[in-house]
């Protein structure tokens, strides 16, 4: 049933979230009245930066109970959510809208045009046409229910609570449901903490690592295909992270260390991201084999220079770093190598130990991780249990995904779903 008509909506934040809910809830709901309120000149800012500029807009895996494994929190709640709307209802909608989407190799999804202002023009002209009224440079000050609970001209569906929105310019907006999608804005934590939610703490998520090391000096811009990496002092919760890696003027970066940033987000933070983190540069040797084939290239070619001649699939530069922080010289040859050089080497390549020594930014995507408690919002509609009337979606909740797309797909279903639970609210 559609209890929608003459429903005056306003829509908190003007990013994917937000312009989804106001797009699913003025589509779907005619009659509603949906004014959405953007803080900064520019709406849709992180849609722009996304991949690089060419937008990740969702991932290519299609079935529910593999995609929310992709989530380090949020995976039980968007369980359900994506048997309602999932990527392909994302792909679906974008073609609906023109916009033809493309898959990667490692299941990434973009417009066929590289560009993200094809996915913002989309958004903003579906948004026009389905008549959301579209408020930029206007920042809130404030949420708060209203006191009475009679029906009014502006409010006349005022029963199961309706809100004054309190913008910085010292206008007052009235309106029946309010769908807050700020992000991680502490400004939306606040409303939702004083409208009766509790708020998991917000830390960072998706970050690289910063380490100060002898054996990456000089090697910024090598890639390693496939790393196994570890937190030895989280626990055995925290699962080990493969995936391809990057060395930085900094540190260590790539797919598997954001994925490990993401996992060990709570855990780093309470460390002061001051942890050792243990590398396999190479997860498909064990320690055993590894070993086996050092000394079998000892025996078989023992007049090779030990530097020059890598025997394992690593890049050069990497190798004459690793073999010589175990004090193998330039002029070394492979038949000098001793047992005890050749069981640090093993260690270095397979367990080598490194000191995280602070984060740094992930330019493409800024997740937090924390956020509204799951637990007092209704999945189905994505209204809140705490406050009738009021509604979530995107970030400012307690979901945070691992880089690949995996994050707009949380907006996009939970904004899809807010919009249609206000109409049939």
């Amino acid at each position: 049933m559609d209890n929608s008509e003459n429903l005056n909506v306003v829509v908190i934040g003007g990013g994917a979230a937000g312009f989804f809910g106001a797009i699913t809830c003025a589509t779907t709901h005619p009659h509603t009245n949906v004014t959405l309120l953007e803080a900064s000149r520019q709406p849709l800012s992180k849609v722009r930066i996304s991949g690089g500029g060419r937008c990740n807009v969702t991932h290519a895996c299609f079935d529910p109970a593999q995609l929310v494994q992709a989530y380090p929190r949020g995976s039980k709640a968007l369980r359900g959510a994506y048997t309602r709307f999932q990527p392909k209802d994302t792909i679906a909608w974008f073609g609906a809208h023109g916009v033809e989407l493309k898959t990667e190799a490692d299941g990434r999804m973009f417009p066929i045009t590289d560009s993200s202002e094809t996915i913002v023009d989309c958004l903003l002209q579906v948004a026009k046409r389905a008549g959301v009224k579209i408020r930029t440079s206007n920042p809130v000050k404030s949420i708060s229910r209203q006191s009475s609970q009679h029906p009014t001209p502006d409010t006349p569906h005022q029963t199961p609570g309706g809100f004054e929105i309190g913008l910085r310019n010292g206008e007052t907006i009235k309106c029946d449901r309010v769908l807050v999608a700020t992000g991680s804005n502490p400004l939306g934590y606040r409303w939702a903490k004083a409208l009766g939610h509790t708020i998991e703490t917000p830390v960072p998520s998706l970050f690289t690592f910063n380490i100060p090391d002898s054996r990456l000096q000089d090697l910024a811009g090598v890639s390693v295909k496939q790393v196994c990496l570890k937190l030895p002092d989280a626990g055995k919760t925290l699962k080990d992270q493969t995936g391809p890696l990057l060395i930085t003027h900094w540190g260590l970066s790539g797919p598997a260390v954001l994925k490990l940033s993401a996992w060990g987000a709570r855990v780093l933070h309470e460390h002061h991201y001051q942890m050792p983190l243990l590398v396999n540069w190479l997860p498909e040797y064990n320690p055993d084999r590894l070993r086996k084939l050092l000394l079998d290239v000892k025996s078989q070619l023992p007049r090779r220079f030990i530097t020059t001649s890598c025997p394992i699939p690593i890049p050069k530069r990497l190798w004459v770093s690793l073999v010589t922080s175990v004090g193998v010289g330039a002029q070394n040859r492979w038949a000098e190598l001793s047992k005890k050089t050749v069981h640090q080497l093993v260690q270095e390549l397979t367990q080598g130990r490194y000191l995280i020594q602070g984060k740094g930014v992930f330019k493409e995507e800024f997740v937090t991780c924390g956020g509204v408690s799951l637990k007092e919002v209704n999945f189905k509609t994505m209204e809140s249990r705490q406050c009738p009337g009021l509604y979530f979606a995107g970030e400012i909740l307690d979901i945070d995904g691992v880089t690949g797309g995996f994050n707009f797909q949380s907006a996009w279903t939970t904004g899809w779903l807010g919009g249609q639970g206000i109409g049939n609210s």
